[in-house]
């Protein structure tokens, strides 16, 4: 599966579309306040075919609900049934009920099957009405799913997720291998002796997003000021993210350009994220390594992730003698069997390097390895 995104064209019709997706968020807030009626009055889970038989029964008799697609309908209470079949089984790890949201807030609707047809160019007709679209690539294979998708700033999108049945093969053109250490002072050591920093994109604007947040703050509520300061934040905000995605894609297709073989370390986002809060917002290190992964996928190369808890900062990567402990405050370690010094990254990238070589198929590990630059 591929998924494709198109800007569309700034239009007056264009209206038409965000109030499909108000009348969307409408639905779902109908469908989360069914549940939780069902859930009182017969102490039971409501049905998903259930729902959907009655949701269509009310739409009859709702013009507004009518500018919903039928399919789309149906996609929003498949949502609402996943959402509550992961809470379910996945409750005791934090994961939540469906809750209402605002219908301002409200973000896109999904059409499958049908209520979309593309007229070829950059034309596609969604209902009754042709809307025109940037398109930057062409669309190939088979159209799934088309969502439409609302910003912040009441700016347009369209996903198309396509079928991509190509499934290519690791084919090695570098014959190298390399380990990867994430960091919060340097962003990735790598094990061939090279550093990324990380430009911080997010602290870099940090001072004009505290300005412009304080200018919404001072605004009257419902003024047309203040919706002008909103989104002047959303901007703020849009510039930051999208300097980021710039960043890593370019990295990605850096790194993959070098090594074959690229290995992580599985990381503990969450635990990271209550002990250094912004710190690992910004450094974003979940972001970088999806992007990586389509990237590595893409151009016939191998992610290797090893497991979160083997010791990388505490095992020599010389005689392999593992310390029993080693603060977070010490970068700079000598090895009490080998007399080595071991810094702390440049050490735990160089046996993230090892543990991943080593789950590597044998015929692409003697392709990578004599290229290995220590």
């Amino acid at each position: 599966m591929k998924t494709l995104k198109f800007k569309l064209y700034s239009h007056k019709r264009n209206r038409y579309l965000k109030r499909s997706i108000n009348a969307a968020g409408v639905i779902y807030n109908h469908c989360i306040a069914l549940h939780k009626r069902y859930y009182r009055m017969w102490n039971k889970h409501l049905d998903c075919n259930k729902l959907q038989a009655h949701i269509a029964k009310l739409r009859k008799r709702k013009e507004f609900w009518q500018l919903v697609g039928s399919q789309a309908v149906q996609d929003i209470c498949q949502r609402i049934e996943k959402a509550y079949q992961l809470f379910f089984k996945h409750s005791n790890k934090g994961v939540r009920l469906p809750g209402f949201k605002k219908v301002k807030k409200y973000k896109s609707f999904t059409l499958k099957q049908a209520g979309y047809k593309f007229l070829g160019d950059n034309r596609v007709k969604i209902g009754n009405k042709v809307y025109q679209f940037w398109k930057s690539r062409e669309i190939e294979g088979t159209v799934k799913t088309l969502t439409i998708k609302r910003t912040p700033l009441g700016e347009l999108f369209m996903v198309v997720v396509v079928d991509d049945v190509v499934d290519p093969e690791h084919k090695f053109t570098t014959g190298r291998i390399a380990g990867f250490d994430f960091g919060l002072k340097t962003f990735l050591t790598c094990s061939v002796s090279f550093k990324i920093e990380s430009p911080q994109f997010f602290k870099q604007g940090l001072n004009a997003i505290r300005k412009a947040s304080k200018h919404l703050s001072r605004k009257h509520k419902g003024s047309k000021r203040r919706e002008q300061a909103r989104k002047h934040l959303v901007r703020q905000y849009e510039k930051t993210a999208n300097q980021t995605q710039d960043w890593f894609w370019k990295l990605a297709h850096e790194l993959t350009d070098k090594f074959d073989v690229l290995c992580f370390e599985t990381l503990n986002l969450k635990g990271m994220q209550r002990l250094w809060g912004r710190k690992v917002s910004d450094l974003a290190f979940g972001e970088f390594l999806q992007i990586l992964e389509w990237v590595a996928k893409n151009k016939d190369k191998q992610l290797v992730y090893i497991d979160k808890w083997y010791p990388s900062s505490k095992t020599c990567n010389s005689c392999n003698l593992v310390l029993e402990s080693l603060d977070l405050s010490i970068r700079e370690w000598r090895c009490p069997s080998c007399q080595s010094v071991n810094g702390r990254d440049e050490n735990a990238a160089k046996n993230i390097q090892a543990v991943g070589a080593s789950t590597v198929r044998l015929g692409d590990v003697r392709q990578a390895m004599p290229a290995i630059a220590v």
